[in-house]
């Protein structure tokens, strides 16, 4: 199938997705959901089952000897970058946009909201299903850096335990929410938690504004570099069309997405 065909299914698809959207991103707090539904979770196209074990192991905290605390992109004499993804939103857009990865022989870093996966519970099992990282991006997407030390730890804490509940680990990476840079009180705090690195990025693509795929595909591709580590959101029906043609870009330059922790180790 052609790029443009392509391009025409996805957005046929995406576009009935994209109306019925929660609004993710990295600005729009949700209200807390304390109770963890694990038993026959929903799939994301609203169907039920039961929830075996994910088909590819969820991996513990990713540590690093030599790198800083705080992780901004990997090495840039490789031909490697990360796609990695603020994890909240539609699931339907969620599964649709892994979907054109995994057609793409790429693999992406979801840093899942806590209060997304007490909605959403199937989503943890289809990420790792796909061959893709989990990552924690804190309980309810607050300013976790305005927040005062015991609200700051309950945000990440009560999210590993999410995450641990749903996969058996505590995911790979530790993102802050509403901030690129954790403050050394919540890198200490990430620490405490069990994360040993703190992961930003040094691209990042402004997708949560919703300026459409075209200019979600050219702030990365103009901005992207070997090492580069890609702040993306997933929930946004510009980012599920502007992948393939990133995916695209990268490619024609020799470059491939992969894990975080592929890329860093």
């Amino acid at each position: 199938m052609t790029f443009l065909a392509r391009r025409s299914v996805l957005r046929a698809a995406t576009s009935a997705a994209a109306a019925g959207a929660f609004a993710s991103g990295c600005a729009r707090p949700r209200t807390d959901a304390t109770a963890v539904r694990v038993s026959t979770p929903p799939h994301p196209d609203g169907t039920s089952a039961p929830g075996p074990a994910p088909a590819h192991a969820a991996r513990p905290p990713t540590r690093v000897p030599g790198q800083p605390v705080q992780i901004a992109h990997g090495p840039r004499d490789g031909r490697a970058v990360a796609l990695t993804f603020h994890g909240r939103g539609d699931p339907k857009l969620a599964a649709a946009l892994l979907g054109e990865a995994e057609r793409a022989g790429a693999r992406v870093t979801v840093l899942a909201v806590g209060d997304w996966l007490d909605e959403q519970p199937a989503m943890a099992r289809r990420i790792l299903d796909g061959g893709h990282e989990l990552g924690n991006h804190t309980m309810h997407h607050r300013n976790i850096c305005a927040l005062p030390e015991d609200a700051a730890y309950a945000e990440i804490s009560r999210c590993a335990d999410r995450l641990r509940r749903l996969t058996g680990s505590i995911g790979s990476w530790f993102r802050p929410s509403q901030a690129r840079r954790a403050t050394d009180l919540v890198t200490r705090l990430a620490r405490q938690a069990g994360y040993p690195h703190v992961l930003s990025y040094d691209v990042d693509s402004l997708d949560s504004d919703d300026p459409g795929a075209v200019a979600v595909r050219r702030t990365v591709l103009e901005r992207v570099g070997p090492g580069s580590v890609v702040s993306l959101h997933l929930g946004h029906a510009g980012t599920v069309a502007a992948l393939p043609p990133i995916l695209d870009g990268l490619s024609r330059r020799g470059l491939r997405a992969v894990t975080t922790t592929e890329l860093v180790t």
